[in-house]
């Protein structure tokens, strides 16, 4: 997403084989990319319920496709699929709408590296935010609760 103009990533990742993974390392993206979904929600679920309001999560790809060196991350991003499909089941008799996207490569400030030219085959922010803009102007009646969206060319790296 954009903020002043860049895009933005709220998420943490710390890539590394499960012995060298380190408990802080661990801590940091379980109570960014997991427990920061949980409060957000938490906070949020009363006013949800009185303006029948939308709730969309940002999971990956990495939340149903795991990688070595991912372990703590792949854990965080299938904790985030899992809740929100849970969360939907939940919310969902309250006319709320949850729904995780869950997007492939996205060219954004992840863990500080800015995007460059080399990163243009990557799904870009105003992709996501189309997605989002057309998920919140979908009829009332329709519930898209998970939606994967991948690279048209990842081999263009």
């Amino acid at each position: 997403f954009l903020f002043a103009g860049k895009p933005i990533n709220a998420g943490v990742g710390h890539f590394a084989p499960v012995d060298e993974l380190t408990v802080g390392d661990w801590n940091q993206m379980i109570e960014t990319n997991l427990n920061g979904i949980f409060y957000t929600l938490k906070a949020s679920v009363e006013a949800l319920k009185k303006t029948k309001g939308y709730f969309m999560t940002l999971a990956s790809l990495a939340g149903t496709n795991f990688f070595a060196g991912g372990a703590g991350y792949n854990a965080t991003k299938f904790g985030v699929v899992g809740f929100t499909q849970a969360a939907m089941l939940d919310l969902r008799k309250y006319d709320i709408k949850v729904t995780t996207i869950m997007p492939g490569s996205v060219a954004t400030y992840f863990n500080g590296n800015e995007p460059s030219m080399k990163d243009s085959w990557k799904i870009q922010p105003e992709d996501i935010g189309k997605l989002v803009v057309d998920l919140l102007t979908m009829h009332p009646r329709t519930l898209p609760s998970k939606i994967e969206v991948r690279p048209t060319r990842p081999d263009l790296r």
